[in-house]
């Protein structure tokens, strides 16, 4: 028997290995790779965003010179612009006055009709004048039939440093997608092209809807900006999928580039090898098997007899609800929690009026039949999973409600009121006639002092002055 479990432990343990290795050098793989693509894509976005900038300042050079203002339309469109705007992938190349309006257009010797004093690329040169070469979030273009572009503007200044209007030239987000949909990345895989404010230029897998999102809350993008570059495991917030990303971040543009490949490309070779190792040390551990089937199932035993007295000595045996014991530490660690997190905390106390009453003129079998009711309505009315409800003792219970404000607390408590009401259990000696509560509510707000003691006690008050006010009702503690 020893020898078996021996042999199994043994090629298990060099199975592993082997498989591990192997899948640590897939994803080694897929980083090298993945990180080749990157400084592709930002090498060529680089190159021609930087013939794109020297044609702007081409024309912002050109504006400058009286003698080229003075050309007649036709050459003056030639000298300013020489054929950039006829490059493939870009739109319009326009020169707006301090109004916004198109003065000068690449496409035409009579400028087109158009305002764009409202576009972010304008707004940011007129209010910003060291703003230099600006890049803009995704727009549909007025001029191009709502074609997605981005635009580059540099600002135009009078002499006197005034605003005098902008240059710009429009990309069509083309060029990107057409850029990135031939880089190889897996059937899952993705690549995109991200402002350093977090707004989405491009993404491949395409999807129009997340083109000019704004992903800055992301905590893939919290990882961009981090660093110049790098590389890290996450699960995309877009659409679910866990990938490995490589970024860089241009050093001289406002962009981010990142690519990210599917765990399940990366490894999908390695699962094919490890399917069949592990099918062949399948075979090699049956004898294993075996020889431990009788001792796994008296085990599984003996955790479950554990685990069903573990249960016992932490619930309440007649109302399923957690002990005064287990009640202790739940306390102690959501007020640590709620300290170190700077969250409010709130706690109910509930009681059920007349109890002793109850138990006097229905028997006590009644009486432990009504407990186990209202702790049902207790618990079918929190419903979080951070939130708890203990027996407290006799007739009282108390429930727990991390991350609660005050108003969420009354109304959870009013909740559990009105349905304890609605069992209808009559009760002779109930100025209600039926089996009723009540409840007191308190709070901690991090800008509080005092202790999880003192929020008891304050919800206890809390129950006593509903107890004095007519029961049947919910009192909220009054802030300290």
């Amino acid at each position: 028997m020893y020898g078996g479990v021996i042999v199994a432990l043994v090629m298990i343990g060099l199975c592993a290995t082997v498989l591990y290795q192997g899948r640590v050098d897939a994803l080694d793989r897929a980083r090298e790779t993945s990180h080749n693509l990157a400084l592709i894509a930002q090498r060529d976005i680089e190159r021609n965003f930087e013939l794109y900038a020297l044609s702007l300042q081409a024309v912002v050079d050109g504006m400058s010179q009286p003698d080229v203002l003075a050309l007649p339309p036709h050459l003056r469109r030639e000298v300013l612009f020489d054929r950039a705007a006829t490059a493939k992938y870009l739109g319009s190349m326009l020169v707006l006055d301090a109004s916004g309006n198109i003065v000068i257009d690449s496409a035409s010797d009579i400028p087109r009709k158009g305002n764009f004093a409202d576009r972010s690329y304008f707004t940011i040169q007129r209010d910003r004048p060291n703003a230099g070469l600006y890049i803009s979030a995704p727009f549909k273009s007025r001029l191009r039939n709502g074609v997605p572009s981005i635009a580059l503007s540099r600002r135009l200044s009078h002499p006197d440093g005034s605003f005098a209007g902008i240059v710009l030239i429009a990309i069509n987000l083309e060029y990107f997608h057409n850029l990135f949909a031939g880089l190889s990345l897996g059937s899952h895989g993705s690549v995109a092209l991200i402002g350093k404010d977090g707004v989405m230029i491009m993404r491949q897998p395409y999807d129009v809807h997340i083109i000019g999102r704004d992903i800055s809350q992301a905590s893939t993008f919290r990882h961009f900006v981090s660093a110049p570059e790098g590389s890290f495991g996450e699960t995309a917030s877009i659409d679910g999928v866990r990938r490995l990303y490589s970024f860089k971040n241009f050093p001289d543009l406002p962009l981010i580039v990142m690519v990210a490949e599917a765990d399940q490309d990366i490894y999908a070779a390695w699962r094919e090898r490890a399917l069949t190792i592990g099918s062949l040390m399948v075979a090699f551990g049956l004898g294993f098997v075996a020889l431990s089937f009788v001792l796994g199932a008296q085990l599984r035993r003996r955790m479950r007899a554990e685990s069903e007295l573990e249960m016992l000595a932490r619930t309440d045996g007649l109302t399923g609800l957690h002990n005064r014991r287990t009640l202790g530490e739940i306390l102690e660690e959501e007020w640590r929690r709620a300290r170190r997190t700077r969250n409010v905390f709130s706690l109910l106390f509930v009681d059920i009026d007349r109890f002793k009453a109850y138990n006097d003129t229905y028997g006590h079998q009644a009486g432990d039949d009504a407990l186990a009711a209202v702790a049902r309505c207790i618990s079918e009315n929190i419903r979080r999973p951070a939130d708890s409800a203990a027996r407290y003792g006799g007739e009282e219970f108390i429930v727990v409600l991390p991350d609660t404000p005050p108003a969420g607390a009354s109304l959870i408590a009013e909740k559990i009121r009105l349905a304890i009401s609605e069992l209808g259990i009559e009760h002779a000696g109930s100025e209600y006639g039926r089996v009723t509560a009540s409840i007191g509510t308190a709070s901690w707000a991090p800008e509080q002092d005092g202790s999880v003691t003192a929020v008891i006690k304050a919800a206890d008050e809390a129950l006593y002055n509903a107890k004095a006010t007519g029961r049947n009702k919910v009192s909220r503690s009054r802030p300290a």
